[in-house]
């Protein structure tokens, strides 16, 4: 068996051929079906900072020296790059306006929010003569031109400032207060009703959202918290955007993990249930890896995760949700080779790719600023509140991004392999692979005579020496490097390696025999 030195990136460039299935003129929504198929690669961006325009580099956009935050329209601009990157999905954060009154941040919580069928006013471009609803037509628009498609963000809970608005809306506790869930002081709990009775009032205002992003050409939608809704709430609200769209995506924010309600005044439906109702996808407890220290504890993850989308009358899917907005930077947890492992897990296994803004580039999303007061604000909060080392959602600043040039590279370059990998993802079956060391996972994908081999470290310490048996393995076996450090010593039956902390291999192999 022969372990090429070095990756062939003339092989790797041949495998960039993407095949699209829609007009170039017209765009006809595929997001469902390219969703269900595992072959969404999905970029979350926080509209407020993907475009904005920190020109002194402090951080903070200064409205007073003629910088400019994100907006639908600046937001075009970075579309090439996401595209080059091999990404095909984007998922856009709240673009609905946000509550001033009891906020965090100095321009408030994008998850807070005032209304849900209008815009928020802080991602429109001054220097436009369109009116807002026709910028952010235009920035879908432009992102379905590059084959991206558009999912927004659907905020669970309201404002302080809607509930003085609309008192009738939200939940009360004994005393008659509004309900402040989990630990989210800027936002109150709304009145969704329950399996027996779902409220009008609250269902309507998300009708209204439904209306409102279809209207805007956008592809999907992902329901933050959608465990505190009633299945039948969901069910209703599904069907209703079907029948605008077959190919309307909804993602639900949940979790087999997450079996509490947000307050006790909250309901809970599980993730099983959202999936039965009509949502196309959940979140995987893939975020668990960060506390994951066996090799065997990932691996029953993964097989756990794919045993919980059968049994549906629908095809279901999971997005690789190792790392969220609501998870501290990868590069802070354990370096860059952490965000290695990331990336190849989600290229390597049956699940929708899913990153955050700025993980390809490894921000550690510090800001010096944190958490100090502010010499102005848009909300009664006079503090930069953020949470540390997570995306900014809070305040008008930079753009995420670091200067970590290696690790962009292998994003792109495994963002562009995992298509050509999906037809053994896919139709290929996923077996465990049994190593010496407790620390190592290995599996393999195998798909007639392809097979992917995966191994990986989670010590993020120290070198470990592992064996990994491979059944059928043999001298004869073809064994293209994909993504190596050391060359593995090759046997019959298995090759033995020396990984380094926190390491990750991938192998393409072809002709195993039975």
């Amino acid at each position: 068996m022969r372990f090429m030195k070095r990756l062939f990136i003339a092989f790797v460039l041949m495998l960039f051929t993407y095949q699209s299935g829609f007009c170039a003129d017209v765009w006809v929504n595929d997001l469902r079906k390219l969703f269900l198929n595992n072959s969404a690669i999905i970029y979350e961006i926080n509209l407020r900072t993907f475009g904005a325009q920190d020109t002194n580099k402090n951080g903070i956009i200064d409205f007073d020296e003629a910088e400019e935050s994100g907006t639908f329209l600046n937001a075009v601009s970075r579309l090439d790059d996401l595209k080059q990157k091999g990404i095909n999905t984007i998922h856009v954060m709240p673009v609905t306006p946000v509550g001033r009154t009891k906020a965090l941040g100095t321009a408030g919580s994008l998850y807070s929010a005032l209304s849900f069928d209008t815009l928020n006013p802080q991602l429109e471009s001054k220097q436009s003569a369109l009116s807002i609803e026709d910028q952010a037509k235009k920035f879908i628009a432009e992102a379905h031109k590059r084959k991206i498609r558009v999912i927004i963000d659907l905020p669970s809970c309201g404002s302080y400032d809607l509930y003085m608005q609309r008192p009738e809306l939200f939940v009360k506790d004994k005393s008659g207060q509004p309900v402040v869930p989990a630990d989210w002081t800027d936002v109150r709990l709304l009145n969704a009703g329950d399996e027996t009775a779902v409220n009008k009032d609250v269902y309507n205002l998300f009708k209204g959202f439904v209306d409102m992003v279809i209207n805007l050409g956008a592809d999907g939608i992902r329901a933050d918290v959608a465990t505190n809704k009633p299945a039948k709430f969901w069910k209703d609200l599904i069907a209703y955007s079907r029948t605008k769209d077959p190919q309307f995506l909804w993602l639900a924010e949940a979790s087999e993990s997450w079996t509490e309600p947000v307050s006790p005044y909250a309901v809970f439906t599980p993730y099983n249930k959202l999936l039965e109702v009509g949502f196309d996808g959940y979140y995987g407890s893939y975020f668990n890896l960060k506390n994951l220290k066996n090799g065997k504890d990932l691996i029953e993850l993964i097989k756990t995760t794919n045993s919980n989308l059968t049994g549906y009358a629908d095809v279901k899917a999971v997005i690789g949700s190792f790392s969220t907005h609501d998870e501290m930077s990868p590069v802070l947890i354990n370096g860059q080779r952490f965000s290695e492992m990331i990336i190849w897990l989600n290229s390597t296994l049956p699940v929708n790719s899913y990153y955050v803004d700025g993980f390809d580039t490894g921000d550690n999303y510090i800001y010096l600023w944190a958490n100090k007061k502010a010499p102005e604000t848009n909300t009664d909060d006079d503090y930069y509140f953020v949470h540390r080392g997570k995306l900014d959602i809070f305040n008008f600043s930079r753009q995420p991004g670091g200067q970590n040039k290696a690790l962009q590279w292998t994003f792109a370059i495994a963002n562009n392999l995992k298509k050509q990998f999906l037809p053994v993802i896919n139709n290929g079956k996923f077996e465990p692979l049994k190593t010496s060391n407790s620390s190592v996972f290995a599996y393999s994908v195998t798909y007639k005579d392809k097979s992917i081999i995966v191994t990986g470290n989670l010590n993020f310490r120290n070198n470990v020496d592992t064996t990994v048996y491979i059944p059928h393995f043999s001298a004869d076996s073809s064994v293209i490097p994909i993504k190596i450090e050391g060359t593995p010593e090759a046997k019959r039956g298995c090759f033995k390696v020396t990984l380094n902390p926190g390491e990750t291999q991938v192998l393409l192999i072809d002709n195993i025999k039975d």
